[in-house]
């Protein structure tokens, strides 16, 4: 295993290489990793995410797993890196982390048969899903500003190569507190399922993130707290909430809201999945 970050190192992008608490460049340089300015380990073309994958949300909403997964995308412009800040606007109050674990690809990949989409995998990541809800009601299909407003798409600290996902814990803290405990076990479809199942329309190319979904338990914070991801054998992603200094403009375009969907969804109820919860056990 090796694990690849990217940083600000004399005002330049440098790719360095983690060497216990120090990052090595290329030319020699050591940095002490807690001390690094940190970007995004890598640099996609696209970030694509699943709904619901982990058991424990499924059943916190009351739901059922479709099928087959179903995706959406975040756009590049949302991405941050570990240490890096998440700003949530004055007028919105459902700011909501998820931690998930990233899949990075390798080489160009389509067309991929599931048995071999792990040749295509380059490494793994950190990523935390937040989600603006207050946006839910109006861009719930597309989740364009609940999932990909700024901020909204930290990833890191470093790619981790030759990573067996396999019975791995990722837990989220938010202020030190213990807020969500999984595992990839509980996962429907493992990570080279998604590969595959998106490369059978859809060109990936190297630096590529799908982001695997997340456990119960996602829930608002407030600026001033902080959020970290940990994933075993991949590290930990830290992340603090900003308030954002303007609101949402109230000029034009759909605004924040606090109905029933953008609560409940953000707290942890089943608007969402009314009327496909599982069938009652007799």
């Amino acid at each position: 295993m090796a694990e690849y970050r990217r940083i600000l190192l004399e005002r330049a992008v440098v790719q360095v290489v983690r060497d216990g608490d120090y990052l090595v460049a290329g030319d020699g340089r050591r940095v002490a990793a807690s001390e690094a300015v940190h970007l995004p380990p890598v640099v996609p073309t696209k970030i694509v995410a699943v709904h619901l994958n982990h058991r424990s949300r499924v059943e916190e909403f009351g739901a059922r797993l479709p099928a087959a997964p179903t995706y959406f995308q975040k756009p590049t412009s949302a991405l941050v890196g570990h240490g890096g800040a998440v700003v949530r606007p004055t007028n919105c109050k459902y700011l909501n982390y998820e931690g998930e674990i990233a899949i990075v690809i390798g080489r160009t990949c389509r067309g991929v048969a599931r048995s071999a989409a792990g040749d295509y995998i380059g490494g793994y990541t950190i990523g935390n899903d937040f989600g603006l809800h207050d946006f839910r009601d109006t861009d719930a299909g597309s989740m364009l500003r609940v999932k990909g407003s700024d901020t909204m798409a930290p990833l890191g600290p470093g790619l981790v190569t030759d990573w067996d996902f396999h019975g791995k814990r990722l837990r989220t803290y938010v202020n030190g507190r213990l807020a969500q405990d999984g595992s990839t076990d509980e996962m429907q479809w493992d990570m080279h399922y998604l590969v595959a199942d998106i490369a059978r329309t859809t060109t990936l190319y190297p630096g590529d993130v799908l982001l695997s979904g997340t456990p119960a338990n996602s829930r608002p914070v407030q600026p001033g707290d902080v959020v970290e991801v940990e994933v075993e054998g991949l590290g930990r992603l830290t992340n603090h909430v900003v308030a954002g200094p303007l609101p949402v403009p109230s000029e034009f375009g759909a605004q924040p809201t606090e109905s029933e969907e953008v609560v409940s969804t953000a707290l942890g109820g089943d608007w969402e999945f009314r009327g496909i919860r599982p069938p009652a056990r007799s």
